[in-house]
């Protein structure tokens, strides 16, 4: 009996100290928790689903990843639990993961394959944040949802990387004008793949998170940023690519300087018919003014009054003239 007694006294000083010591908890301001009973948790039943309002959702992942929404419990405390519950918690404060990042393997870059099948190798950062509105997805939707998000990413990445071409090589030369010159600008703008990715990292970056807008509806995860910052091809090819790049940027240099002195010449040239023709302009202009007042003369005082100007026109250069010859014209009566 007195056994029997010990055995109760000491399963009540366990559950005690089960109940009392380990039932409460608290919250941090940068956390949030889900409280489980039995393994089941507490679920909302007139609020809608997160994925089913979710526009970036198709609806056949709409139905794949259909969860319930559970009850948050926000920061404060301290709060109570039965022995029977467990608190899950989770920070929600954005966090920041290499792209390299994996649990099951040590690796220093992401390898991918570009258009023109050359493998570079890609580094960067992730910037995430848990999904206050789905953490059921996070905690009970997948084993690892941040290992399952990179897995994500880092396929789409490749994919992007596949098949990615400069958005701007086709605005090179869009003009009929430039004739010949925009087949060179083609040329030119074609270069390898690597180049263009290095040259449009910023657009890489937004048509990644673009892509990745769906994280929250899938894993429950946030994507905040994607931050790829070097693409980086093997040394035999990074040497190669960097001749490729010098030759590329002689020819441009070459063709810019051959253009320029081009329109120079053709404005040089502009100018010197424009000054030409000023010239005949000015050498013009008093003939005309000369032949429209004789006209005037003559249309309103006669051929005698014209002849009376010209006469008194030519009183100061008899005045200057150092010599005079005058001429006589014999009239036919005369002569014969």
């Amino acid at each position: 009996m007195l056994a029997l007694f010990a055995f109760l006294a000491g399963l009540l000083v366990y559950a005690g100290f089960r109940v009392v010591l380990t039932g409460f908890y608290v919250v941090r301001p940068d956390q949030r928790a889900v409280l489980t009973s039995f393994g089941r948790a507490e679920r909302l039943a007139d609020a809608a689903a997160p994925e089913e309002n979710d526009p970036t959702l198709t609806s056949d992942e709409r139905e794949r990843y259909r969860y319930p929404k559970v009850r948050v419990i926000r920061p404060g405390g301290p709060y109570f639990k039965w022995p029977w519950q467990k608190v899950h918690k989770v920070s929600v404060a954005t966090q920041a993961v290499d792209l390299v990042w994996d649990p099951t393997k040590a690796q220093t870059t992401i390898e991918a394959v570009t258009k023109d099948n050359l493998t570079t190798g890609v580094n960067g950062q992730l910037r995430f944040r848990i999904s206050e509105g789905n953490l059921y997805a996070y905690f009970f939707g997948v084993s690892s949802p941040l290992e399952h998000v990179m897995g994500y990413f880092v396929s789409i990445l490749r994919e992007r990387i596949a098949t990615f071409t400069d958005p701007n090589s086709s605005l090179v030369a869009s003009g009929e004008e430039e004739g010949e010159m925009s087949e060179t600008a083609v040329e030119l703008s074609e270069g390898v793949s690597i180049n263009d990715l290095r040259k449009n990292l910023p657009a890489l970056n937004a048509y990644m998170e673009q892509q990745c807008a769906s994280t929250p509806g899938r894993y429950g995860v946030e994507l905040d940023a994607a931050l790829i910052t070097n693409i980086d091809p093997p040394p035999e090819v990074d040497r190669a690519l960097s001749a490729i790049n010098s030759t590329r940027n002689q020819v441009a240099a070459d063709i810019s300087t051959a253009r320029a002195d081009s329109e120079q010449q053709i404005t040089m040239s502009k100018r010197a018919v424009e000054i030409a023709a000023n010239n005949a302009q000015a050498e013009v202009a008093p003939l005309r003014e000369l032949s429209t007042t004789l006209a005037g003369i003559k249309r309103e005082g006669g051929a005698a009054a014209l002849g009376a100007y010209i006469r008194n026109m030519r009183v100061p250069l008899l005045a200057r003239a150092g010599r005079i010859m005058q001429t006589a014209h014999r009239t036919p009566e005369a002569q014969s």
